[in-house]
């Protein structure tokens, strides 16, 4: 089908002159075309530029844009190790043209765009590194590595982070990209350099892709996701990217993990690296405490770019981060991989690496109500098609909301809205992705104090908590800080006040630690009930819960009130588990867990409300 029958809406010309302009190089274009040409030039500056320096080629390539991307992706690819540095910035601009018309007009939805502009950003890197090792090999720099190892880079990958890595690049984006090889190829004499080559090779593919020219640039990159940039080199050996990961690996590095993925050089090297890493990002247990680490990392985030309250409650949009800001893109992206990392360990169909898949498979495996997982899909490709105007205009990494009246008008042309409609709904949408999310994480609002000698509990037992194992870091009281004041009203009402806090106090002295159980009650408020009614009907119940805390993990499952499976269904159950591990020894350890889970969990079904 013609790209005009396709069209499902057309900008309007904010500067009438400058879009006239470039209607006028395009005499052959059907009227659709010609309007959206002049509307995209009138608003955007760069892509009037575009639409100049790309006049002969873009006329053919409206006709069929599919295969006019296809066609600039071939000839890119194509090119000679000496060419690639112009072909791949031609590349950029015929891409970014055609890519930005598509969208603008309707005739790609979100995930076509994102998922063309990650083709390319692949096969750009693809061939930036290609060059950059071929030249190493012919100098004789690569131990051991001639030509007909460039298809497997010599055991050098190139893993594409963050959007590039979940296929969701923006229009005008940076790439992010963590770049390691497999030490195992080379001898010990060869190592070192073997490593000065690969380093001098992802310095070489970076300028290759980021240097400006006269005929503009590839793709701005940021090698710093890399395990503590500040004293690696840009290309490490995989073993030590290991060690660091396991040892010293930090919550955003496991949700960073999320969406990894090698997109150039070994890419079965790069897959075998993430398969190691696989029991540092997905947890074997339900992992609460990536709740807290998120939202440190909002109020962090908020902190540095000066995204704080909005005041009465009401979005200000004038020069607002639609990326950074509350109620914006990295609010849903933190939901929804903070989820994944939560039950993800447990169950792999959560393990995707795309925001709006990640919503849809919590949605069906019953961890986000099916209702509010769609109105965050629909926030988030709504937000991400403004990101995506707001870099239209000039080319530029920005997620900021115009700061003046005038900007705002020509952003509403470009998105054929009038300024009033637009603005209602930004803020709509806005103030509902922040309420929904913000009860999922710790409130930034200090809790009213905990009840004292009033409430019937005695003060004495309450006192000597803080001497507790559970309570010995300083992140642990930060949780139970905020959860003392509703366990103790909750420990208040019930039926025997004293036994059930001398049970809670059991179970709380028999703790090893409390990070992760404190954040799990945190997260499900009504385990806190559980537990007191345990409590209360046993104490050595309580006491064994505490050496047994993660039995909590099967009664927040969706399927932990399912009807009883049977003993074929459970023989299935354990069969698939024992699948996915690969050696016996984790086999081993599988099935003590699921039987371990499976007679404590007892405990909690005859408890349970």
């Amino acid at each position: 089908m013609e790209f005009a029958a396709r069209m499902t809406r057309c900008p309007r010309a904010f500067d009438p002159e400058q879009g006239s302009e470039a209607r006028a190089l395009f005499g052959g274009l059907a009227p659709e075309l010609a309007d959206l040409v002049e509307g995209a030039a009138g608003c955007s500056p760069y892509l009037k530029a575009l639409c100049e320096t790309e006049r002969d080629w873009l006329e053919a390539a409206l006709a069929d844009p599919e295969a006019a991307f296809e066609a600039t992706l071939n000839e890119a690819g194509a090119a000679a190790p000496d060419k690639v540095a112009g072909a791949l910035r031609r590349a950029k601009r015929r891409v970014a043209l055609i890519v930005a018309l598509a969208d603008l007009a309707g005739v790609w939805p979100l995930e076509d765009v994102t998922g063309r502009l990650t083709r390319f950003a692949d096969l750009a890197v693809a061939m930036a590194l290609r060059t950059a090792l071929l030249a190493e090999i012919r100098r004789g720099r690569l131990p051991g590595m001639g030509e007909d190892d460039l298809d497997e880079a010599g055991g050098m990958v190139v893993l594409a982070m963050g959007k590039m890595g979940a296929g969701e690049l923006n229009f005008s984006s940076d790439i992010d990209l963590i770049c390691l090889f497999d030490e195992t190829r080379f001898d010990r004499d060869a190592f070192h350099d073997a490593r000065a080559a690969f380093v001098r090779a992802t310095r070489r593919m970076a300028a290759t892709l980021s240097d400006r020219t006269p005929e503009g640039y590839v793709f701005r990159t940021d090698l710093r996701l890399r395990p503590d940039p500040s004293v690696t080199p840009v290309c490490m050996a995989m073993a030590a990217a290991e060690t660091y990961y396991e040892s010293l690996g930090r919550t955003w590095e496991r949700a960073a993990y999320i969406k990894a993925r090698p997109c150039a050089g070994d890419i079965e090297a790069g897959a075998r690296f993430l398969d190691v890493l696989r029991p540092f990002v997905w947890r074997r247990h339900l992992d609460f405490t990536a709740i807290e680490d998120a939202h440190d990392m909002r109020l962090r985030i908020r902190a540095h770019k000066g995204v704080g309250r909005d005041v009465g409650g009401r979005p200000n949009l004038a020069g607002r981060d639609i990326k950074l800001g509350r109620g914006g893109i990295r609010e849903i992206e933190f939901f929804t991989q903070t989820r994944q990392l939560i039950s993800g360990g447990r169950d792999p169909d959560l393990r995707v690496r795309g925001t709006c898949d990640g919503l849809d498979r919590l949605a069906d495996k019953g961890w986000v109500p099916r209702d509010v997982a769609s109105m965050l899909a629909g926030h988030y490709r709504a937000h991400r098609e403004v990101e995506h105007r707001l870099q239209m205009l000039r080319d530029e990494q920005t997620h900021k909301l115009p700061a003046s009246a005038e900007e705002f008008e020509r952003l509403a042309a470009f998105m054929d809205r009038d300024r009033a409609g637009l603005e209602s709904e930004l803020r709509e949408r806005l103030r509902e992705v922040h309420d929904t999310i913000e009860g999922f994480f710790a409130p930034e609002e200090a809790l009213p104090p905990a009840p004292g000698p009033e409430a019937g509990l005695d003060p004495e037992i309450i006192a000597r908590w803080p001497g507790y194992p559970a309570l010995r870091s300083v992140r642990a009281v930060q949780i139970f800080k905020r959860l003392k004041p509703d366990i103790l009203s909750r420990l208040a009402r019930a039926v025997d006040p004293s036994a059930a806090l001398l049970a809670f106090d059991g179970f709380l002295k028999g703790l090893p630690a409390g990070v992760q159980v404190f954040s799990l009650f945190e997260a499900n408020p009504q385990l806190v009930d559980l537990l007191v009614d345990i409590a209360g009907t046993s104490p050595r119940l309580a006491e064994y819960l505490s050496r047994n805390a993660t039995v909590f993990d099967a009664v927040i499952a969706g399927d932990f009130f399912a009807p009883w499976p049977g003993r074929a269904g459970l023989r299935e159950e354990l069969a698939e588990r024992l699948r996915r591990e690969a050696d016996y020894e984790h086999k081993l350890d599988t099935a003590r867990r699921w039987a371990r889970n499976g007679i404590s969990a007892s405990v909690c079904i005859i408890c349970a409300p």
